[in-house]
């Protein structure tokens, strides 16, 4: 028999966790989650290779979200209570639409490294949106040292960049927003449902805009299947859009938003590494430094209580 503790993630509110799933546990599935996301831009570059932006978006979506039903559907999942489905409305208007449409649109002319400049600026939007929703109130040390994490990665992401601003930074601050308050509703819902389910019913809840914009979207644009092609749709339909999610929705209640919501300061410099990977692109040398720069903020503040 599993046996169960109280934690705390927010002043006045009461989290019972499983003791596999305290805060060292939760850490370790918040990281696999930021690894798995690491990857999404350049497997998005991949998939432009063969669908367009559109056609893309919404065949990851009802990927994700078949493999979500099934799991739903061979554990015989209740339905989430009515309370709950409004929170799950955000999450898929967030996290499964918002964000992967307004990148993927982004992508189109802009590098994955540029792209990474949302990324820098997320865990900070969503400690100050979950402060917002849930009443997260971290230490003055805590907001400290992601402000100063977030300042590194941007003049990090912003350099390599060359600080131009286009068209792309529109979407990609919409998508900023639209993640974050995905990430903050979803880290709420974690709470009082397991992680997968979360992101499984609002991946199901979408099916009924997301199936026909599939079949509208591949009418119109011309796909071309490639290796590449087929294995960046997979990655951001199985990895990015469904496991990656579970595994993060998951650290995120064990640990709390704002402190998950700071690992996500090292997902650019990841990002950087897969594109020099896989799209062949250049580092320079500023990459160790910024990196160590970012594992002291993470360091910090993984350690500070609110």
């Amino acid at each position: 028999m599993r046996t169960q503790s109280s934690a705390t993630t927010a002043p006045g509110i009461a989290v019972t966790t499983p003791d596999r799933e305290r805060p060292a546990p939760g850490a370790l599935q918040a990281a696999l989650g930021v690894t798995a996301f690491s990857l999404t831009f350049p497997a998005t570059a991949w998939g432009l290779e063969g669908f367009g932006p559109w056609s893309l978006v919404a065949v990851r979506s009802v990927l994700a979200a078949v493999i979500a039903g099934t799991c739903l559907l061979a554990l015989r999942v209740p339905l989430p209570g009515r309370r709950h489905w409004a929170g799950i409305a955000v999450v898929l208007a967030g996290v499964v639409l918002g964000f992967p449409l307004l990148t993927t649109l982004a992508l189109e002319t802009s590098s994955t490294a540029h792209a990474a400049v949302v990324v820098g600026l997320l865990p900070l939007t969503t400690a100050l949106l979950s402060a917002l929703r849930v009443g997260a109130r971290p230490s003055r040390t805590f907001w400290a040292a992601a402000l100063a994490g977030a300042a590194a990665v941007l003049a990090f992401t912003v350099q390599q960049s060359g600080g131009a601003l286009t068209t792309a930074d529109l979407y990609l601050f919409a998508a900023l927003l639209a993640c974050a308050a995905g990430y903050t509703e979803g880290g709420r819902l974690a709470r009082v449902m397991p992680g997968w389910q979360v992101i499984g019913w609002a991946l199901v809840l979408g099916l009924p805009l997301t199936v026909p914009a599939s079949a509208l979207a591949l009418a119109y644009e011309p796909v071309r299947l490639t290796a590449h092609s087929v294995t960046g749709l997979l990655w951001v339909a199985a990895g990015s859009q469904f496991l990656g999610l579970v595994v993060w929705y998951r650290g995120m209640a064990a640990i709390g938003i704002p402190k998950a919501s700071q690992l996500q300061l090292a997902q650019p410099l990841l990002t950087l590494v897969w594109s020099v990977l896989l799209l062949g692109e250049h580092l320079t040398v500023a990459a160790p430094l910024t990196a160590t720069a970012v594992l002291v903020c993470i360091a910090v503040t993984q350690r500070t209580r609110g």
